[in-house]
C-alpha cells in the first residue's frame, strides 16, 4: 500500500487515495501469479496487443516488485532467462553475436509488424539487464546471479560489443564507440545513429556485465567455471566490454548544453504545434510515419527516460536543461511518457508540472485519457504511478550499496507512507513536507546515504529522520 495525506477537501483526498490504490491493485493482480510467464502490456485485463510482452515490464513493473515482492520479480527475470535461446537465435538472424531480446513477443520470437518502430529497438537488451540489476540491488539474491543472471549478462554484453564499432581517427588509432541504425524508446524518431538513450544503456549493460561477472569469479568460482563452459566465455571479452563502454559516444551539444536524442535530431525541422489541432492527436493515427520522422517531435520520453534510469551520468543542471528542451516537444501519445516526465519534473524543481503529470498517469485508465482503455489497462503506467510516488515525490534512489531519499511532495499533500523490502529487511518510509522518516520493521538494518556524504544504518530502535 501507499498511503497519502492531503490538505484537499475530504472527498477529493479520498478519491486521490482510491485512485492510487486502484493502480496498485492492477499491479498486484497482474503479478502475483505469473508462473514465470511474464506480464503482458495489458496484463490480464483485456486483449490489447494480443497478449504480447514488451520491455515495459522490466522498466516500469519489475522495479515495483523488486522492493515489494521480490519473489515475483525473480519469476519475471526467470521468464527472460528461459527465453535466452530464442534471443540467441534472433541475434544470429540479425548477424550479431550473443543474444538479442525481441521488442514484442510471447515465446521469444520477434512479433513486431513494423521493423523501424519495433525490431530496431535494440535497447531491450539493456532494459532486461537494468531490471536484473535493480532486482539484485534490492534483494541481494546472488544465487540467482550465479545460476541464471550471469548468463543473461554475458550474452547481452556480447550483442552490444558486436553491434557497435570504433570510429577510426585520422592518425589510424581507434576512437569513440558508436551504435548506428537503431530506434530508441521514442517511436516518432526511428533508425538513427547514436541514439543517446541506447548508447547510455548499452554502456551500462557492458560495464555492469564485466563488473558482475568478475565478482562472480571471486565469489563463486564453481559457478563461474560453469558459466565459462556453458557460454564459451573468453576472459578477454570482459576487457573488451569495458573498453567499449569507456569509448561509448554520448551525444552532447556544447552550444545548447543539452544531449541530442541522436546524432541528427537537432537538424530536423521543428513540428508545427500551433497548426496542429487537438483532433490530430495521437499523431501516429493522423499523419504518415515519414512525416513524423522528419520533425523534432517525440511520442514519449527518450533522453528524459535515460536521465531517470542513468541518473548519475547527469548533473542536476544538465537534467534541467534537457528536460526543459524535450518536455515541450513530447506529445505524450505514449502511455509510458507522463510518469517519467513527472519523476524528472519533480527532481528538477518543476513542482506544478510534476503534479500535473502525476494526475495524467494516475487517471490514464480511470478516465480513459487515451481513449483505448477498452483494449485493457496500461499496466506499465500503473507501475509508473508507484515510481512517481516513491522515486519522484520521496526521491528514493538505490545506488546498489545504499538507499537515499529527498522529499519533494506536492504542495497540497501532507504525507506519503509506504513500506520497502531490501536484502530481506523491511523498512517503513514516511515522508512529509519537511523530510523523510525511516523505521526498521524487521531485519538487521538498511544502509542509507545522507546528503552530507555520511552513510548510516537504519537499525532496530529509534527511527532515522532525514530533513528536507
Amino acid at each position: 500500500d501507499v498511503r497519502i495525506g492531503t490538505d484537499l477537501e475530504q472527498h477529493r483526498g479520498e478519491a486521490l487515495q482510491q485512485a492510487i490504490r486502484w493502480n496498485l491493485f492492477q499491479l498486484g493482480q497482474a503479478t502475483l501469479s505469473t508462473n514465470e510467464q511474464g506480464v503482458a502490456a495489458k496484463a490480464v485485463t483485456a486483449g490489447g496487443y494480443d497478449g504480447h510482452y514488451f520491455w515495459d515490464t522490466e522498466i516500469y513493473v519489475l522495479p515495483f516488485l523488486a522492493f515489494t515482492n521480490p519473489s515475483a520479480a525473480r519469476k519475471l527475470l526467470r521468464f527472460r532467462w528461459r527465453l535466452l535461446d530464442a534471443a540467441r537465435r534472433r541475434a544470429a538472424e540479425m548477424s550479431e553475436r550473443g543474444a538479442l531480446y525481441p521488442w514484442r513477443t510471447i515465446n521469444g520470437e520477434e512479433a513486431s509488424a513494423y521493423y523501424a518502430a519495433g525490431t530496431a529497438q535494440y535497447h531491450i537488451n539493456a532494459a532486461v539487464v537494468w531490471a536484473l540489476a535493480r532486482y539484485l540491488d534490492a534483494s541481494g539474491d546472488v544465487d540467482f546471479l550465479a545460476n541464471e543472471g550471469a548468463e543473461i549478462l554475458v550474452e547481452t554484453a556480447r550483442m552490444w560489443d558486436s553491434l557497435g564499432f570504433y570510429a577510426s581517427r585520422s592518425n589510424g588509432s581507434t576512437g569513440t564507440f558508436h551504435i548506428h541504425r537503431v530506434t530508441g524508446p521514442d517511436e516518432y524518431t526511428t533508425v538513427v545513429n547514436d541514439n543517446c538513450y541506447t548508447n547510455l544503456m548499452a554502456r551500462f549493460n557492458l560495464r555492469y556485465a564485466a563488473r558482475t561477472v568478475r565478482f562472480l569469479s571471486e565469489w563463486n568460482p564453481i559457478a563461474f567455471d560453469e558459466l565459462r563452459r556453458h557460454t564459451e566465455l573468453d576472459l578477454a571479452e570482459l576487457d573488451a566490454w569495458d573498453a567499449a563502454a569507456d569509448a561509448m559516444y554520448i551525444p552532447y551539444d556544447d552550444e545548447r548544453m543539452i544531449h541530442p536524442q541522436d546524432s541528427s535530431f537537432l537538424d530536423l525541422e521543428p513540428w508545427d504545434w500551433e497548426g496542429t489541432p487537438t483532433s490530430k492527436y495521437p499523431l501516429l493515427l493522423n499523419f504518415h510515419p515519414l512525416v513524423i520522422y522528419r520533425h523534432q517531435v517525440l511520442k514519449q520520453t527518450d533522453v528524459v527516460l535515460a536521465m531517470y534510469l542513468r541518473s548519475p551520468h547527469f548533473t542536476l543542471e544538465q537534467k534541467r536543461r534537457n528536460f526543459d528542451f524535450y518536455d515541450p516537444i513530447t506529445t505524450g501519445d505514449s502511455s509510458l511518457s507522463a510518469c517519467v516526465q513527472g519523476i524528472l519534473a519533480a527532481e528538477v524543481g518543476h513542482a506544478a508540472l510534476a503534479d500535473d503529470y502525476f494526475a495524467r498517469s494516475l487517471l490514464l485508465d480511470l478516465c480513459d485519457l487515451h481513449g483505448n482503455t477498452a483494449d485493457g489497462v496500461h499496466i506499465a503506467s500503473c507501475g509508473g504511478v508507484w515510481a512517481e510516488l516513491v522515486h519522484g515525490f520521496t526521491g528514493l534512489v538505490d545506488s546498489g550499496e545504499a538507499l537515499s531519499f529527498a522529499a519533494r511532495l506536492p504542495a497540497t499533500w501532507t504525507s506519503i507512507e509506504y513500506r520497502l523490502e531490501r536484502h530481506g529487511c523491511v523498512v517503513d518510509v514516511a515522508a512529509d513536507q519537511d523530510g523523510v522518516t525511516l523505521a526498521l520493521v524487521s531485519g538487521l538494518g538498511v544502509p542509507v546515504d545522507l546528503a552530507d556524504g555520511r552513510r548510516v544504518i537504519v537499525g532496530p530502535g529509534a527511527p532515522l529522520r532525514i530533513p528536507r
